[in-house]
C-alpha cells in the first residue's frame, strides 16, 4: 500500500464509482471530501482522497406552489451557502448549518443542527432521497420506497454507508426572517436561566443561540451574546417574544429583518503561513434540559478559563416531532444543544489547567443523552455508541454489515461491524 495522497476530483457519479472499485483494486483508503470542514479532511491520510467539490449543482424539481414545498436536487460536493443563496431567487429555503462554506454532505450525514431546526427540523429530517456510490462501486438510490435500510442510515449515521453524490430535500417557502442580537454586559447566569424558561413554550418559529467566546474573528465577536431568529419577517413580534430576555440589566438588543442567506456565517481564510489553529479540549451534548446546576457549571467554566467557549442552541419544536425510530439521529427529546471547552494554546495554559478543563467538561457532560457527531472532531472509536441511542447503534452496525461489509468508508465517527 503507498504512502502517497492521490487527490482525485470526479465530475459525475459515474466517475466516483470507478474511484471507488480502482481503491478496492489498489488497496487504497478512501478519504471523501465535500465542505472540507471535517477532521478527516483537514488532516489528509494516505490513499485515494475523492473531492466532490464540482458535483454542486442545485437543481429545483418544478415550481413550489404558494405555500408548498418543493423538491431539491442537491450535488454531494455543494456548500450551504450556494445553496442559501439559490434557493432565495425562489423564496425558499432548507434547514441547514450556521456556516455558509460548510458542505451538505457532512453536515446532512451528520444531522444538521441549524437556524431553522425548530421550524423544520434537521438538515436530515427534510431529506428525501438521495444518490449513493456504495462500497462495491454500485450506484443506487436510496429513498423511503427504495433501499430504506441505507435512507433510514444516512439521516444520522454520518459518511459510513457509501458517497453521497446527489441529496433530494424538500425545500420550504419563506417570505423572511427577522433576527435579534441580544449583547450581555451583566449575569450571564440569569439571562441563561431567562432564556431557557422562555424557550420551555416557545413558538418553534423561534430558535435561540447563547454563545461566549474570546477574541477570535468578526463573524463571533468576543463576549456572550443571544441570537435569535423568528422564521417570518417580523421583527415586532421577536422584540415581544423576546423581552423576558431582551428586558434584564444588562442586555443590549437590536432586531433586524436579513435575508435568510446572509446570516449564515462566512468563515475568514486564514492568512498564508498561519499557524494552524489550537487545539480544542472539551466536547458537546444533546440535553434534554439546561437545568440550574448545568447553568451554574457553564458560566463557572467560562469564568475558570479565559480561552473558552460556550454555545447553546435551543431544540425541540419540529426537532421533537420526528419519532426517534424513524431516523439514525439520536436524543429526539433533547430541547439543548451544548458545547463548551478551553482552546489548548501553548503558552497559555499548561498540563494542570488541560487537565482541569477536562475534568470541569465531563462533570458537565455526565446529564447529556448523546454526543453530537457534527461537534467531535476527534477520531475516537470508544465513543461512536455514545452518538446514538443502543438500539439505533446496532442497527447502524448491521446496516453497515449489509453495504459496506470491508469497511471501506471508515474515515468517519466509524461504525464497528
Amino acid at each position: 500500500m503507498s504512502d502517497d495522497i492521490v487527490t482525485t476530483r470526479p465530475t459525475t457519479a459515474a466517475e466516483v464509482a470507478d474511484l471507488v472499485r480502482r481503491a478496492q483494486r489498489e488497496s487504497l483508503t478512501i478519504t471523501v471530501v465535500a465542505g472540507g470542514h471535517g477532521p478527516w479532511s483537514q488532516a489528509p491520510a494516505p490513499g485515494l482522497r475523492i473531492e466532490l467539490g464540482a458535483l454542486s449543482g442545485i437543481e429545483i424539481e418544478g415550481l413550489a406552489l404558494d405555500g408548498e414545498d418543493a423538491v431539491v436536487h442537491i450535488g454531494g460536493g455543494a456548500v450551504w451557502g450556494d445553496v442559501a443563496a439559490t434557493l432565495a431567487d425562489d423564496g425558499l429555503a432548507i434547514s441547514s448549518g450556521d456556516t455558509a462554506s460548510v458542505g451538505v454532505g457532512g453536515l446532512t450525514l451528520g444531522g444538521g443542527i441549524g437556524w431553522m431546526v425548530r421550524s423544520w427540523g434537521l438538515a436530515a429530517d427534510q431529506l428525501v432521497g438521495a444518490q449513493v456510490v456504495t462500497a462495491t462501486g454500485e450506484i443506487v438510490e436510496a429513498s423511503a420506497d427504495e433501499n430504506p435500510d441505507l435512507f433510514w442510515a444516512l439521516r444520522g449515521g454520518g459518511g459510513n454507508f457509501g458517497i453521497v453524490t446527489r441529496f433530494d430535500f424538500r425545500a420550504h417557502p419563506i417570505n423572511g426572517i427577522a433576527f435579534g442580537e441580544h449583547v450581555i454586559d451583566g449575569d450571564a447566569g440569569g439571562v441563561m436561566r431567562a432564556m431557557r424558561d422562555l424557550m420551555h413554550d416557545a413558538p418553534r418559529e423561534l430558535t435561540v443561540t447563547y454563545m461566549d467566546v474570546p477574541p477570535m474573528y468578526p463573524s463571533a465577536p468576543a463576549g456572550a451574546r443571544i441570537s435569535a431568529v423568528w422564521a417570518d419577517a417580523d421583527p415586532e413580534r421577536l422584540r415581544q417574544v423576546m423581552a423576558p430576555v431582551a428586558d434584564l440589566d444588562g442586555v443590549v438588543a437590536e432586531y433586524t429583518t436579513p435575508v435568510y442567506r446572509d446570516i449564515l456565517l462566512e468563515m475568514p481564510e486564514p492568512p498564508e503561513g498561519a499557524e494552524a489553529p489550537p487545539g480544542f479540549i472539551g466536547g458537546n451534548g444533546l440535553f434534554a434540559e439546561l437545568d440550574d446546576d448545568l447553568i451554574d457549571r457553564l458560566v463557572a467554566f467560562r469564568e475558570a478559563y479565559p480561552a473558552s467557549v460556550v454555545f447553546l442552541r435551543s431544540l425541540g419544536g419540529a426537532y421533537g416531532d420526528v419519532p426517534q425510530e424513524s431516523a439514525a439521529f439520536p436524543a429526539r427529546e433533547a430541547n439543548w444543544f451544548v458545547m463548551a471547552g478551553g482552546f489548548d494554546i501553548p503558552g497559555v495554559i499548561d498540563d494542570a489547567a488541560r487537565a482541569a478543563i477536562r475534568a470541569d467538561w465531563e462533570r458537565m457532560q455526565a446529564g447529556r443523552l448523546a454526543e453530537y457527531g457534527n461537534f467531535a472532531d476527534t477520531e475516537r472509536p470508544d465513543a461512536v455508541p455514545g452518538m446514538f441511542t443502543p438500539q439505533a447503534h446496532e442497527r447502524l452496525r448491521t446496516i453497515k454489515a449489509k453495504w459496506d461489509p470491508q469497511n471501506v468508508f471508515r474515515r468517519n465517527h466509524n461504525i464497528a461491524v
